[in-house]
């Protein structure tokens, strides 16, 4: 057997450790979807009057397009929800 022979096959046993490290890592949880903004929800949910996602809130006048308070500097936005639905 060469040199370069062993040499290699020295090397193939120091990585194989490694290798078998990089086939046991449980694959990551596939991502979420990210939250709905205030906008998109309004857009979706035509049967709502007023929603929030705790730093906005949002109204849907009877004619006209939906309007949406300006949220604080340091407000972390949630899930927006509904708050009122229109009456049928």
């Amino acid at each position: 057997m060469s040199l370069n022979s062993r040499l290699f096959a020295v090397c193939l046993i120091l990585a194989a450790p490694a290798w078998a490290d990089e086939t046991s890592v449980p694959s990551a949880p596939a991502p979420e979807a990210p939250p709905a903004t205030v906008f998109g929800f309004g857009r979706e949910n035509a049967d709502c009057a007023e929603w929030t996602n705790a730093c906005q809130v949002c109204t849907r006048p009877a004619a006209g397009e939906m309007q949406c308070s300006t949220p604080g500097i340091a407000c972390t936005p949630g899930p927006p929800v509904c708050r009122v639905t229109k009456e049928r």
